[in-house]
């Protein structure tokens, strides 16, 4: 689906044995792996499927070649894209009393990656999954919290004040470390005094740089990115990988690295190894919010993820919205613009000649649409898999407490979070339901996605399972379900050069006067402010030119 070059998604036998020892860790051979496999009972009584973006529907915008349209329709404008930057828009034109837009998604539902999934015991998120405290000069955002009924007023200092059953509850984080939980993700268990001074240095410096303004009086680090600094001083950050930034600043923890590690592969889908220095620090530095009824680190968050924010966000386009639409080409004309596409649910072609045109799509597809556009390499998709869990419960372990979010220490996994967390009883469900988080960053992200697209559900219920029995021993048997959901462009990855490069600035400016670009990959971070960002920001340009 997207302009890399990729060979066809069979893979042979050999090649995905070694593929699944690898994802496994590295610490199995092909033999040991087979012989695993073998033994399918263990895992037979778990039921599985695979959900998520539909390659099939996407490549056939890549792939096939249609005819002329068979219907022709009007309207004033139309958004290509149903992610949180489409669905942003589609509220701002509902917002300005522009109510002729029509809403047009590949997929069967919108939302994006921040869509979500429920089953009888819990709701749970298909993608991303919580929202830190926004930054109080955020006022666009804090309004639609406000909108959303999650931000439910001011104190006299004027500090937002949410409502309790949106923030994180307690217990929020824990580490599997040295063989038993602690509470916090940073490593304290069993670490040098040398390592306990690294990290306290590196978090005081991330204290300075969150509040470093630079030559222009801007925040070095901000939200949204555009907002950040352009002194030099700052900029230049991007030029090194976090890794390199961290061998110059003398911090040569294990246990410090793996953290930031971790928190790259979190945010970004890849690790200190790929990430600029400046993206690494963003992580940290870029987030200064506050309420009154909140610590300035917590968390929103909900059984469903962001699919809470989605929720609130599709009511203002529902009845222009049209799920299963292959969009194949774009032709802007002086006064109009042609969006011809493939409507998967009637197998017709269709025409929507609008004013203008939002494409609220990732730079891997606009550029196949829009004429003359060339998809440009810099732009790199981290694929990802996120597998929601059914099962009887949570084996105790020991060390700290269930928490709302639970890592393991140099796991391949990001761990999993506890969907049920934000409930309202004490008294626990019939059957719990983790989400578990998987950057598919173990190969380049052309290779990763090749082979994640080809493995069949019962191949991911292996990975999953061992990788789970590691902390919980015993947790196969207690498993009911999973539901498997692979993101082959997950998100975009700021590698080295990216932030501040030419590219990137470059694909920000569309080419033609009616025709404006809305998604986080503009950004080169993939959360939600960004995507929320873009989303008005280019309703905002759509609603100037349309008069």
């Amino acid at each position: 689906m997207s302009g890399e070059n990729t060979r066809s998604n069979t893979i042979s036998r050999k090649e995905f044995l070694r593929y699944m020892a690898i994802i496994a860790g590295g610490t199995i051979t092909v033999s040991q792996y087979v012989a695993c496999m073998e033994k399918k009972d263990k895992y037979a009584h778990i039921s599985s499927r695979i959900s998520g973006a539909s390659a099939k529907a996407g490549h056939m915008m890549r792939d096939q070649q249609f005819g002329t349209p068979d219907i022709t329709e009007y309207t004033d404008a139309v958004i290509v894209g149903g992610g949180a930057a489409g669905l942003t828009a589609a509220r701002h034109l509902h917002h300005s009393g522009f109510t002729n837009f029509r809403l047009l998604e590949l997929e069967p539902h919108t939302g994006g990656n921040a869509s979500s999934g429920s089953n009888q015991y819990s709701a749970y998120p298909l993608g991303a999954h919580y929202l830190p405290i926004p930054n109080t000069d955020n006022q666009p955002l804090l309004d639609l919290l406000a909108e959303a009924g999650i931000l439910t007023g001011y104190d006299p200092n004027g500090l937002p004040i949410y409502n309790e059953t949106d923030l994180c509850y307690d217990p929020e984080e824990r580490l599997y470390i040295r063989n038993r939980w602690q509470e916090g993700l940073v490593p304290q268990l069993g670490i040098s005094h040398q390592t306990q001074d690294e990290i306290r240095r590196f978090l005081e410096l991330m204290e300075q740089l969150r509040k470093a303004k630079g030559s222009d009086n801007r925040y070095a680090f901000d939200i949204p990115v555009a907002n950040s600094s352009n002194d030099a001083l700052y900029r230049e950050l991007d030029q090194l990988t976090m890794e390199e930034w961290l061998t110059q600043q003398h911090y040569h923890s294990e246990e410090l690295r793996w953290y930031l590690d971790y928190c790259c592969r979190d945010d970004y889908g890849a690790g200190i190894s790929t990430i600029s220095a400046w993206a690494g620090i963003h992580y940290f530095a870029s987030r200064k919010g506050k309420a009154a009824n909140a610590d300035s680190s917590q968390l929103l968050t909900w059984p469903q993820g962001n699919g809470r924010l989605v929720q609130h966000l599709q009511q203002f386009s529902r009845d222009k919205t049209q799920t299963g639409c292959v969009v194949y080409k774009i032709t802007p004309e002086t006064k109009q613009v042609l969006v011809d596409y493939y409507d998967i649910n009637t197998h017709q072609i269709k025409r929507l000649v609008a004013k203008a045109c939002i494409m609220a799509t990732p730079q891997f597809i606009t550029q196949r649409l829009i004429p003359g556009g060339q998809y440009d390499h810099a732009f790199v998709y981290s694929p990802w898999l996120v597998a929601n869990i059914t099962l009887d419960q949570i084996p105790e372990s020991s060390g700290y407490q269930l928490c709302w979010d639970n890592v393991i220490y140099q796991g391949k996994s990001l761990g999993y979070v506890n969907a049920q967390q934000q409930r309202l009883t004490q008294q626990l469900p019939a059957k719990q339901v983790i989400t578990y988080y998987l950057p598919l960053d173990h190969l380049d992200p052309v290779a990763s996605r090749k082979y994640a697209i080809a493995l069949s559900p019962q191949h991911w219920v292996k990975l999953i399972a061992d990788d789970l029995e590691a902390v919980h021993p015993g947790i196969t048997e207690l498993m009911h379900d999973i539901d498997i959901t692979v993101w082959g462009h997950g998100m975009i990855r700021p590698h080295k050069g990216f932030i501040t490069g030419d590219v990137r600035a470059a694909a920000q400016k569309s080419p033609f006067a009616n025709v404006f670009y809305a998604h986080s990959d503009l950004s080169g971070i993939s959360i939600f402010e960004e995507a929320f960002y873009h989303g008005n920001k280019a309703a905002g340009a759509l609603t100037d030119y349309c008069g």
